[in-house]
Order: structure tokens, then C-alpha cells, then sequence
């Protein structure tokens, strides 16, 4: 990915860490694209009405991850109360996900990948949460 590349070119302060804040949001990234490959083999379930829930929590958590992947993408007018709501959300989301995955991860390799994704993006966001309260 070129998201330290990107970073890097910003001209203004960023009032972040640039190495970390690019690790996260390729962790987000990372992770909406898990999730949706995984509500999509969900689908693909024979049992899938068994996996609703999956798949909702992995569309839920995609949107979450994709939408704040694209905030900690911009800095202009940065606003650390909505960079804040928005990390909080996605570690609930994550966690609610990977939580859902893990039940399902005997059964479905995409689920076990799934839940490694959410665990990896939900302690990301955590400790970049933790660097800006």
C-alpha cells in the first residue's frame, strides 16, 4: 500500500504519528476487505441462513472499517472528537465481528481468517485511540 508514501506528502502538521496512523489505516482496510470477502462466502454457505448474523456483523464491521480508513485519511480541518467517535465504533464493531467469526472459525476458514483480521484492526485502532485521548 502507499499510505505512509501518501502521508508523507501531506504538507500540513499532522498532529499524529505518521508511521502509526499508517498502520492503521491499512489495518482498516486490511479488514473491510476480509469482512466482505467474508459475508460473501457466508453466502455461499450452504447453511447460510445459520450465518445472518455473520454476515451482518462483517457488513457492519466493513462499512465501519472503510469509512474510518477514509477520516485518518484526512487531516485538513482534522477534528480529533469525530477521529475519536469513529475509532470507538470501529472497535466495537471489530470486536462484535470477530467475536461472531470465532464461533464460526471451526466450520469456515473465511470465518477464522475473518476474526484474525478483526482482532488485529480492533488493537490498531485501540492503541491510536489511546495515543490521541
Amino acid at each position: 500500500m502507499r499510505t505512509t508514501e501518501m502521508l508523507e506528502t501531506y504538507p500540513a502538521t499532522i498532529s499524529l504519528d505518521r508511521e502509526k496512523l499508517a498502520r492503521v489505516i491499512e489495518s482498516l482496510v486490511a479488514c473491510s476487505q476480509a469482512c466482505t470477502a467474508c459475508a460473501d462466502a457466508c453466502l455461499s454457505e450452504e447453511m447460510v441462513a445459520d450465518l445472518r448474523t455473520c454476515i451482518r456483523a462483517n457488513l457492519d464491521c466493513a462499512d465501519s472499517c472503510a469509512t474510518t480508513a477514509r477520516i485518518l485519511s484526512r487531516h485538513t480541518g482534522y477534528d480529533a472528537n469525530i477521529t475519536r467517535a469513529h475509532l470507538e465504533a470501529c472497535i466495537v464493531a471489530c470486536r462484535a465481528c470477530g467475536d461472531e467469526c470465532r464461533q464460526h472459525a471451526g466450520m469456515h476458514e473465511h470465518c477464522r481468517i475473518c476474526a484474525e483480521a478483526c482482532r488485529d484492526c480492533e488493537a490498531a485502532c485501540v492503541e491510536l485511540l489511546n495515543a490521541i485521548s
